[in-house]
């Protein structure tokens, strides 16, 4: 793609603007229908412009602190809070369902400084309830061996339309809401209405968190300048209903909490990521990303796996000749993209051998930002379920 990464973002900006202002392409879709003129690659975003160093910047000195860090951190340029589901229906039907609330700030912090007024109502516009840099944008997504369902909302930041709120903690959009019942997000429901699809569960862990990379800073590039603070949570119970054009399915399963803030997730050489987050048995989880480099060599592999009890073991790899491997082999090819959709997984000093296999190739995402997302199954060495996200092709 010719645009710059800067371009890119300005694009996906105006975006937002645009649909706040109701001129709003549909953003609702299921796989066969066309995709919205506004396609931005979401690998194609996270990377560097001029502005970045005007944003707070990731750093291992900081030390995560809860209920504080489920809270957004609007210094940062990009932040998410993001659930997938592995369920079953009481029939025995594998369902997936992914919901994710993202935060955009629109520019760097203002420092202090004297602001303009408003001439005509006689106020500095930091005065208006309305101001805000800070954006949100909601995807959500269920899908089965036979169909993908998927939708998206965005919303500038006002208690009103889109916020976070800390006690008790809740993430909502419009009608799209994650609701605990005290200062941290477990126990809590998640509730989804869209045109085709719904969902309505209750969420509950009393795992300790996983603090990704070390100690919640997590590195995207060999040379660790690139990084992101980052923390999981991948054993939450569920249970709940979902809804398919009117027809009701009790489900019942496993889910996985992310949430990742940074101003900066991608090198400007690199082009996007595959990640994974995979259940190697009900005490054992596997979290494993590669970003893709302009040459396979350039690639840089992540993983770390964990455990119920908390604990858990870093896996970083520069190359994928060293201990990690992760190689496609099936691919799915849609209008848009031709996407790697099956996997063969090894980490060695792990004793790791795993492929893995979509449930429903056909899971792009046909949103704002394209990419592929849906639930994977994994048979070798380990056998279970997961999740699969595709960014950049």
């Amino acid at each position: 793609m010719s645009c710059s990464n800067s371009k890119l973002t300005k694009m996906l900006l105006t975006t937002f603007t645009l649909m706040l202002l109701g001129c709003q392409p549909s953003t609702e879709s299921s796989e066969g229908t066309s995709k919205p003129a506004t396609g931005i690659s979401m690998g194609k975003l996270l990377a560097a412009d001029e502005t970045l160093l005007q944003y707070s910047q990731v750093s291992p000195a900081n030390t995560l602190e809860f209920p504080q860090d489920h809270q957004p951190h609007e210094g940062y340029r990009i932040e998410w809070w993001y659930i997938t589901a592995n369920l079953t229906t009481q029939n025995g039907e594998a369902i997936g369902i992914q919901w994710t609330q993202f935060r955009s700030a629109l520019s760097p912090p203002t420092p202090p400084k004297a602001q303009s007024t408003d001439l005509h109502n006689n106020i500095s516009p930091k005065q208006s309830p309305w101001a805000t840099n800070q954006m949100f944008m909601a995807h959500a997504a269920l899908t089965s061996k036979s169909e993908h369902y998927s939708a998206e909302k965005f919303s500038r930041s006002h208690p009103q339309f889109a916020q976070v709120s800390a006690n008790p903690f809740a993430i909502y959009l419009d009608n799209w809401r994650w609701q605990s019942h005290n200062n941290s997000p477990f126990p809590a429901s998640l509730n989804v209405e869209s045109e085709q699809f719904s969902y309505q569960l209750s969420l509950d862990s009393q795992s300790p968190w996983q603090l990704q990379g070390e100690q919640g800073f997590s590195i995207k590039s060999a040379d660790g300048k690139v990084a992101s603070h980052y923390y999981s949570q991948p054993y939450i119970n569920v249970s709940g209903t979902i809804n398919r054009n009117g027809k009701t399915d009790i489900v019942s399963g496993q889910a996985w909490l992310d949430r990742e803030w940074s101003s900066q997730l991608l090198t400007d050489s690199q082009q996007g990521w595959d990640w994974f987050s995979i259940r190697l048995d009900e005490k054992q989880t596997l979290m494993m990303f590669r970003l893709r480099g302009e040459q396979p060599q350039d690639s840089f592999y992540s993983a770390r796996l964990m455990q119920a009890d908390g604990s858990g073991r870093n896996i970083t790899s520069a190359s994928h000749h060293n201990d990690m491997s992760m190689q496609p082999i099936a691919w799915h090819t849609s209008k848009n993209s031709r996407y790697p959709t099956g996997w063969k997984i090894d980490i060695e000093s792990e004793n790791i051998h795993i492929t893995t296999q979509a449930l429903n190739p056909n899971s792009e995402m046909l949103l704002s930002t394209t990419y592929w997302e849906g639930p994977i199954k994994i048979e070798g060495t380990h056998s279970g379920v997961g999740y699969m996200e595709l960014t950049g092709y």
